[in-house]
């Protein structure tokens, strides 16, 4: 067993110094150094990523972690505070990319002269003789991944000294955020200290808070890595043992991350849709925090709103937090270590660290800072804001450990030390290490808040022993759960349809259903409006009818004035299908419908302006093709048919159809109109052909228009397309029960524009001004009109209205001209 294990050990070290000398040639490091007669080395994922991907050209780091960043300098920090006496503590610190080639090329830089086992000792009289300046203890990874791999590396360094346990070893590895359980088996790792909890205890945390909301079943997504493996292992197994159904297990691929390409897109889409079509209470996402953020992205483009349980990887990560529209993936709890802030660190960032100076500082200040169109204040303000408590006080208590074992370490002998465990306490926290090398300390649960934006809060405590504090985890303002016993001690879930409340945790309240009711002030003004536009209609309808044969009637169309009306009627009566609960198709078919009627108006309009327009142009002897255009049914068929074609396609295809949103306290019941194609689509044609009318009505302002016409429709048209132009935004921007109330004022007043405009004034000739609807009054207008400008004395001046109802208006011959 000795044998293969050294022979392990040996191939290992084959691996590394390949690694060294082939894959990463003569690359230099992103460093930061200061002498001291005690070195400790340092490895940070200084940037997050690398090029790894490419398949030719030297290996190279991208994406600047402003976390990480503060990581290596919250080291820097704690050392300088360190005090013993005639004894300087340096570092030696180096950027990872969070890579394992990488990382090993840093480990062997730290590893140099570390074969003499004597300089492993430290004598009795350290103060006065000290070996020299070598690293002594290294700091890092923050990958459990790439930690076990340095550790690994460093045993390899060990393996040269004799009788090691009789040593206090001098080259020893601090990790301040891996949490891989593999880490915490000293025969594997025998040097290995950290300053967060393994693993194991986060799981046995996750385990307690589902058994505590009586979840029955769960979704487990880990990585192929050993963090989300491990973590995934151990959780299957607390399950197990709990009774606990795992509906599945996802390991995600080892390039996950790293591949956008179409294999993982198709992972990504496969995992989505198997957690839509579970029924599991929970999805545990057990990897690290680039693997998380991608999934979440999908589900929030997905529409999956589930309950998800982040691993101390992501649960505190404010990218994921950030995202747009992260509320909609629905609620997510976490474990996070012991949230505490690193004594003074912030007002050290906030004074530009103070005049520290080191690589790593400097190469941020001219690669990130300069880069950025801001003030000193503006920019060390927002680096503040990065400043994490929980890894940064990892990397703090590390070096507070280190600092602690040196103190103890002096009081060694001239030969050996013995092993002492380091036991102190900082910031009212006792720090100890059990026989793993695991510290004291336990996790945060923190629930994200979803009330005004994602505001993470700390919800509970998981302690190492085992044990969640119930006083707290039930104080969080979340709407789904319910406490089911006196004591606060087990909850359930509420369904769908109910919520809870923070005052009576003890039972649970239906919520209630939200829609543009009809006794809502709303709907009492909507619909008193349109039975105003009906009944306006109807009562136009009988005096067109009525006065059929005369000029006025004529002049806007003859019957096509009737279809006119008829669409205005439809478009009032559609203002009540907005209104009430939708709980069929049938009630959602306003819009579309509206498209239909308003087009048909509008294009009895268009029609009526062809007939106004060539009637009174003479000069369209080059252009005969133009009056064939005076076939208003055939106009009005074409137009509309193409509305029709393309409404009854939306209806057939991708109808409006009833929807039901779940809020807090209500389920809000709405008419969905997606994709917005066809609605868009509709819109821009009715736009279009408003504009054409606009422009014939515009163009024809100067004619002899007695009723004028042009005029009106010019108006109606441009309060039609301003309303719509103003409509569109808003409606694709509001949410709420009041959004189908929008739509029927835009309808409304759309089809008031044209009644009012267009039909009104003619009424009110019929009925007032009776001695203008005459033939004679309309020949007289038009012939002082030409008059005017001189055409009937110089060419002679025909009036007449043809059989097609409309004034004709025409030039004589010159010998007829007298």
């Amino acid at each position: 067993m000795f044998y293969l294990c050294v022979s392990m050990m040996f191939l290992m070290w084959l691996f590394a110094m390949s690694v060294f000398h082939s894959s990463l040639g003569q690359n230099s490091f992103l460093r930061a150094y200061s002498p001291g007669n005690i070195i400790i080395g340092g490895l940070f994922p200084i940037h997050l990523k690398t090029n790894r991907t490419n398949t030719s050209g030297p290996l190279s780091c991208s994406d600047y972690g402003l976390k990480t960043f503060l990581h290596s300098q919250v080291m820097i920090y704690a050392i300088s505070k360190i005090n013993l006496p005639n004894i300087s503590i340096g570092y030696d610190i180096y950027d990872t990319c969070g890579d394992v080639s990488l990382a090993l090329r840093a480990t062997l830089q730290l590893l140099k002269n570390q074969s003499d086992p004597q300089s492993c000792l430290v004598p009795a009289d350290a103060q006065f003789d000290l070996p020299d300046p070598e690293t002594k203890v290294v700091i890092g990874e923050r990958y459990s991944e790439v930690s076990i791999a340095v550790a690994r590396l460093i045993n390899l360094n060990l393996m040269k000294i004799n009788n090691i346990s009789k040593y206090i070893i001098c080259l020893y590895i601090s990790i301040y955020a891996s949490t891989s359980e593999l880490l915490s088996s000293k025969f594997k790792f025998p040097t290995f200290l950290r300053t967060v909890p393994s693993d194991k205890y986060q799981t046995r945390g996750i385990t307690e808070l589902v058994k505590i909301f009586h979840w029955k079943t769960v979704i487990i997504v880990g990585s192929d890595d050993e963090y989300g493996k491990y973590g995934s292992d151990s959780l299957q197994v607390n399950f197990n043992n709990e009774n606990i159904c795992i509906e599945f297990v996802h390991i995600l691929s080892a390039d996950f991350t790293t591949n956008n390409n179409s294999m993982n897109q198709t992972e990504l889409t496969e995992l989505l849709e198997k957690i839509q079509n579970s029924s599991a209470e929970a999805i545990i996402i057990f990897t690290k925090d680039t693997n998380a953020e991608i999934i979440l992205e999908a589900a929030i483009r997905h529409r999956v709103n589930r309950t998800w349980i982040a691993s101390d990887a992501w649960s505190s990560s404010s990218n994921i937090a950030a995202m747009q529209d992260i509320e909609l993936a629905g609620e997510v709890f976490g474990f996070v270590l012991k949230q505490k802030e690193v004594p003074g660190f912030k007002d050290h960032v906030m004074s530009m660290f103070n005049g520290t100076n080191n690589t790593i500082l400097r190469d941020y200040q001219t690669q990130h800072l300069l880069s950025v169109n801001q003030s000193e204040e503006e920019r060390t303000q927002h680096l503040a804001s990065y400043i994490d408590q929980d890894e940064s006080y990892g990397v703090y208590l590390a070096v507070r450990v280190i600092a602690e074992g040196l103190r103890r370490l002096l009081k060694c002998n001239d030969h050996r030390c013995e092993r002492r465990s380091i036991n102190f306490t900082e910031n009212n926290t006792q720090i100890y290490f059990n026989s793993d090398g695991d510290p004291s300390l336990g996790y945060d649960i923190v629930y994200w808040n979803r009330s005004e934006g994602i505001i993470i809060q700390t919800i509970g405590e998981y302690s190492p022993e085992g044990k969640i504090t119930p006083e707290n985890i039930f104080l969080f303002p979340c709407a789904i759960y319910v406490c089911i016993s006196s004591a606060g001690s087990a909850c359930k879930r509420c369904t769908d349809n109910q919520y809870s409340i923070a005052e009576q945790r003890d039972q649970c309240f239906n919520k209630t259903d939200e829609f543009l009711l009809w006794t809502d002030p709303f709907s009492v003004i909507l619909s008193f409006l349109a039975v105003v536009g009906i009944i306006a209609t109807v009562v136009f309808a009988v005096l067109f009818a009525v006065y059929l044969k005369t000029p006025i009637v004529k002049a806007v169309g003859g019957y096509l004035c009737f279809l006119e009306l008829f669409a205005l009627l439809a478009g009032f009566c559609l203002t009540f299908t907005f209104i009430g609960k939708p709980t069929e198709k049938i009630h959602c078919v306003g819009v579309p419908l509206f498209g239909i009627a308003f087009t048909l108006c509008i294009s009895c309009i268009l029609a009526n302006l062809l007939q106004i327009f060539l009637g009174f142009k003479f000069d369209l002897k080059g252009k005969s093709w133009i009056k064939k255009l005076n076939m208003p049914l055939v106009v009005v068929t074409i137009i509309f048919g193409i509305q029709l074609g393309l409404s009854v396609s939306w209806l057939t295809k991708e109808p409006p159809h009833p929807d039901n949103k779940s809020l807090d306290q209500t389920i809000l019941y709405n008419c969905k109109i997606e994709p917005y194609r066809y609605f868009i689509a509709m819109l821009v044609y009715n736009a279009f052909l408003g504009l054409i009318c606009f422009v014939f009505a515009f163009k024809g302002r100067e004619l002899p228009d007695l009723y004028k016409n042009a005029s009106l429709i010019t108006i109606s048209m441009l309060m039609f397309v301003v309303i719509w132009i103003i409509f569109l935004p808003i409606y694709l921007t509001l949410t709420g029960k009041y959004q189908p109330a929008v739509q029927s004022a835009a309808i409304l007043t759309s089809c008031f524009s044209i009644l009012g405009c267009h039909l009104a004034p003619k009424c009110y000739i019929m009925l007032f001004r009776k001695e203008l609807n005459h033939e004679r009054a309309i020949a007289e207008y038009i012939r002082k009109y030409y008059e005017q400008k001189g055409i009937s004395q110089k060419h002679g001046l025909e009036v007449q209205f043809n059989d097609s109802n409309e004034v004709k208006a025409s030039r004589q011959p010159a010998d007829r001209a007298t």
